[in-house]
């Protein structure tokens, strides 16, 4: 655990055989530390870097949160946790690999502070906005959560925290006002290199935000699509995703 932002933050460091940059993961809208599962040791051992990875407040095991969340809860989590994470932790130099929110939490960043301690994004099924699709599979995910032993599962990872973390994400993106939630206008001021990768089976979302990424930002961007993949790629096609990190990150020395 580490103190950042007024929260204790629960984190996972692995120190790689290399010291730079260090690879931060950003979970998704339902993740956190240990629902990364293996892919941050085989990120570790595909690129030799160090990988930190941390539970946001309301998430895992780090501090809870009151309800609801702000429906501006990626650029929140974007700005006023982030950087006191990487602080607290002594990252001088990373390339953050956000998965699906947690990507949406890194473009709100980068855009928003051009913080020189970050040189590349990784962008794993990332939103920029709001789709009619997106919100069709929350809604069913929701009724999964009240209706099947999906709480059950999840309370294996947030422990205390499940409810925090189920009704935080799932009441903010069923919420009507957040169907204008639009996060491509930080794009421009994106110069780093960019990463995206995305399943094009992803039911969470359609090719839509890549594509208003690589028109948005003005640095390279390196875009993989698999095929015969879902919502997480790292899980899904494993072998695949790290292979394409580890040549990305490679590419920045």
């Amino acid at each position: 655990m580490l103190a950042a932002g007024g929260y204790a933050i629960e984190f996972e460091r692995l120190p790689g055989t290399h010291h730079a940059p260090t690879l931060v993961l950003l979970h998704e809208g339902l993740g956190c530390v240990a629902m990364w599962r293996r892919f941050p040791s085989l990120l570790n051992k595909a690129t030799g870097l160090p990988v930190f990875s941390y539970s946001r407040p309301g998430y895992g095991r780090s501090s809870s949160i009151p309800l609801p969340r702000p429906l501006d809860f990626h650029t929140r989590d974007a700005l006023d946790t982030l950087p006191h994470v990487l602080d607290a932790a002594g990252i001088e130099d990373c390339v953050l690999v956000g998965h699906s929110d947690g990507a949406s939490i890194s473009v709100v960043y980068a855009g928003a502070t051009q913080d020189p301690r970050v040189r590349a994004l990784v962008l794993m099924a990332p939103h920029v906005l709001t789709e009619e699709k997106t919100v069709m599979n929350i809604a069913q995910a929701k009724l999964s959560f009240e209706a099947t032993d999906l709480r059950d599962r999840l309370a294996r990872y947030h422990g205390t925290n499940v409810d925090c973390a189920f009704w935080g994400w799932c009441d903010a993106w069923l919420d009507a006002d957040f169907r204008r939630w639009d996060i491509t206008a930080w794009l421009p001021a994106i110069a780093l290199p960019v990463l995206t990768v995305r399943g094009d089976d992803d039911a969470y979302n359609t090719c839509v935000h890549v594509e208003r990424i690589v028109a948005g930002v003005h640095g390279p961007v390196t875009r993989v699509d698999i095929p015969e993949c879902g919502h997480a790629p790292h899980l899904e096609q494993g072998e695949q995703v790290l292979a394409a990190i580890a040549a990305f990150v490679a590419a920045l020395e």
